[in-house]
């Protein structure tokens, strides 16, 4: 980073090295000799000196330059920056009971759909710990809080049917989820739960984990995943194989609804891909980490090498005038 401390310098400076070199340039011809033909003089080839004999003016007007320049107390500058943020703590709850095989994410299932709009989601944070439970008939922590995005979408590839044995214990997850946010002090502590279902399993209610969740300054954001009416769901046959078969869609916004509204978060519905990254990148917004950034430069002198250069542009053109392009009066 380069400044000039006393830039006015260089406009009255470059006004006098313009005014030089057009008196330089209109300066009056020397007076010459007649002769009553030029044949000899064209014979003549131009020595080195000839040639160059322009080379002591040009260093004059370089080492004034230079000086101008040194006048104008160029500085060079070092930056450096200080970033601090306050990050957010972040628990990803995701549904994984057999419910989330139905194909209304056309052409995937909903749990397919679900772990790439979440990857995105972690690819779109910074400077946050992010952390992913599992849950059907049971829930249990695929990754705690980290902020090694790298292991988490590692751990969020591995997730698939059948982790847990079949069934849907949101208030379980929920507990879950908060009890790994229990000692966290972040700023912002939040839980995202994307689900399908009703809870049916379990020792705890979605409302009861829900309201332990505002105790402790938790925000929930509730996602019920799938389109309304029926939808269809692979079923594996042992006498014709993979068929599917229609079933109807449950749910329980109502109680999604609740849980979110009472840690002041919100209720969302997703009918499609587009819809659930629509979502994510909604509450991105939402919760985005602030970034607090201060920037230090330190500035040194530059006055001496410029200085030092038209000193020796000076010396130069000296030399050069008196020794190889010395002109007699």
């Amino acid at each position: 980073m380069i400044r000039f401390a006393d830039p006015w310098f260089l406009a009255v400076g470059l006004l006098v090295v313009g005014a030089i070199w057009l008196k330089w340039l209109l300066r009056d011809a020397r007076p010459t000799t007649a002769f009553p033909h030029l044949d000899l003089i064209r014979e003549i080839k131009p020595t080195w000196r000839v040639r160059f004999r322009w080379l002591p003016q040009a260093a004059r007007i370089l080492a004034l330059v230079l000086l101008i320049i040194a006048l104008a107390r160029p500085q060079a500058g070092t930056a450096s920056r200080e970033v601090s943020s306050e990050g957010i703590d972040i628990m990803l709850v995701l549904d994984v009971s057999g419910s989330m095989k139905a194909e209304d994410f056309k052409p995937n299932n909903r749990l397919y759909v679900a772990k790439q709009v979440i990857h995105q989601f972690i690819d779109g944070r910074s400077n946050d710990r992010i952390g992913l439970i599992v849950f059907a008939g049971q829930s249990f922590t695929q990754c705690p809080l980290t902020l090694d995005y790298h292991v988490l979408t590692g751990f969020l590839e591995k997730i698939d049917f059948g982790m847990v044995e079949d069934g849907t214990a949101i208030g379980m997850a929920l507990a879950n989820a908060v009890n790994r946010l229990r000692e966290s002090t972040a700023k912002s502590k939040i839980i995202i739960l994307l689900t399908d279902g009703v809870n049916n399993r379990g020792q705890i209610e979605p409302l009861t984990a829900a309201e332990i969740a505002r105790t402790m300054g938790i925000k929930i954001y509730a996602i019920g995943a799938g389109k309304p009416g029926n939808a269809m769901y692979p079923v594996e046959d042992p006498v014709f194989g993979k068929r599917y078969v229609y079933l109807p869609n449950d749910i329980d916004e109502a109680s999604l609804k609740q849980i979110a509204e009472r840690t002041g978060g919100r209720y969302y519905r997703a009918q499609s891909e587009q819809m659930l990254e629509q979502i994510y990148r909604e509450i991105s917004m939402l919760e985005k980490t602030e970034v607090k950034i201060k920037e230090y430069v330190q500035y040194r002198e530059l006055f001496s090498y410029f200085a030092a250069a038209a000193f020796l542009s000076v010396a130069l053109a000296g030399i050069m005038g008196a020794t190889w392009f010395r002109t007699l009066p």
